[in-house]
């Protein structure tokens, strides 16, 4: 009888040691179920209307660092594609240009998801929204402006850019703009405000009313310190980095993200090379420069340095948007079988920033984002295809499934329902 017994018992042991092999979920499968799971968003996305035509769009595995297969094969759900126009001339005929630019982006959107692949991807408007078409099958899209100088000085604008489907908007950029101070005031200690103008107050007050996240990720400290004293709505940075780690004008310091907690809002950490390790960056880009270079000259293409850009023309500026993707990409890839070539930032260093952020202000205010097709990328997040590695780092990090829901869009989603909270009990 008792040799029945310890029989029994081994075939119980052994039979429990399996069943915990079979049921051990590897780290792999972990981040995949998550990722599967959660919805991802991407706060910060560059377009060209070029791409969004009958002939080439993002239905096609173009170039871009995002586009529909790129967004499916990297399980990103959601996308901010961006209405972004450069800073020119304080001038009616400055606002003019800029205006149809804006226009053309916002149309380029909206043609996307209305008339190019309405069975594809969606234009959301709220986060019920984004719930919906992300559980109908369809990737979203929704829309950032990235530099509130197309506006001009006519308040009644940000209303239209909001009917037009803009939940962000960035009050200046590269820049000072007639609404505030830009972060690269800290070059030259120029400035031309001191923080935001009159019009920029009324421009903080005028996106609260109308339900418009107001995003601090271009603006002067003075500038982005004065948004948060105005607005009665959080606010957001949609692509920013810690500049504790990194001491770039574009980061957002302990100061910055301390009142930013308070304001309740949340900080979308980006994929930024030159934004998360300077040094490392500054190696790597050194070395990339010449074989930039000999890739351009390789295929014939004229390439500049971003320093150059502001001296070119309006089509060189052009030509050299729509050839960088195709020049980055190769010139990386022939790097990958460098042994001579430095290593690149990377997922670790990014994730770096996040963990750093979420120690000093809590998870709940943190985020995610990348600058795709303006700059972003990084070793490991090169394109959308690649976003399922920040959720394999994240949880080999530790973070739970419930954590990365919120650094993936959880956040900002919350941030989105609360500033148009806040716009509805200003209606009433």
């Amino acid at each position: 009888m008792k040799h029945s017994i310890l029989f029994l018992s081994l075939v119980l042991i052994i039979s429990c040691g399996q069943k915990k092999e079979v049921n051990e979920e590897t780290l792999m499968e972990k981040a995949e179920r998550i990722h599967e799971k959660v919805i991802t968003i991407d706060t910060h996305n560059d377009i060209n209307v070029k791409n969004f035509t009958d002939s080439i769009n993002y239905t096609q595995n173009l170039d871009t660092q995002v586009n529909l297969p790129k967004m499916k094969a990297g399980g990103l759900d959601v996308s901010w594609l961006i209405v972004y126009t450069g800073q020119d001339t304080i001038s009616a005929e400055g606002y003019q240009k800029a205006s149809e630019n804006a226009i053309a982006k916002f149309e380029a959107i909206h043609r996307l998801c209305e008339s190019i692949a309405p069975d594809e991807i969606e234009l959301a408007l709220s986060s019920d929204d984004v719930r919906r078409i992300s559980a109908s099958g369809k990737k979203v899209a929704m829309i950032g402006v990235e530099n509130a100088y197309p506006i001009g000085e006519d308040l009644s604008n940000f209303e239209r850019y909001h009917e037009l489907g803009a939940r962000y908007i960035s009050l200046s950029h590269n820049g000072h703009s007639q609404f505030c101070d830009s972060n690269t005031g800290e070059r030259d200690s120029i400035w031309s405000f001191n923080g935001l103008s009159k019009l920029g107050e009324e421009a903080v007050k005028e996106m609260n009313r109308l339900g418009i996240m107001i995003d601090i990720s271009h603006p002067s400290k003075e500038s982005i310190l004065q948004m948060l004293a105005i607005s009665k709505a959080p606010i957001i940075a949609s692509h920013s980095s810690a500049r504790a780690l990194c001491d770039h004008s574009r980061n957002l310091d302990n100061e910055q993200l301390l009142l930013l907690k308070e304001n309740g809002g949340v900080v979308q950490t980006v994929a930024f090379s030159s934004y998360l390790k300077t040094e490392k960056h500054e190696v790597r880009a050194n070395y990339m420069r010449e074989v930039y270079q000999d890739v351009a000259d390789s295929l014939g293409l004229d390439w500049f340095n971003f320093s150059e850009f502001p001296t070119l023309s309006d089509a060189q500026k052009e030509r050299f948007i729509a050839n960088r993707p195709v020049v980055i990409k190769t010139a990386w890839d022939l790097a990958k079988n460098r042994e001579d070539a430095p290593p690149a930032v990377d997922v670790a260093d990014f994730v770096d920033h996040i963990d750093y952020m979420v120690e000093l202000i809590g998870i709940d205010h943190v985020g995610i984002s990348s600058d795709f097709d303006g700059g972003g990328g990084i070793e490991g997040w090169a394109d959308a295809s690649e976003t399922l590695n920040v959720t394999i780092e994240l949880v080999n990090r530790g973070y739970t499934e419930t954590e990365i829901e919120k650094l993936w869009g959880g956040n900002l989603l919350r941030v989105l329902d609360e500033v148009q909270k806040v716009a509805q009990e200003w209606s009433n």
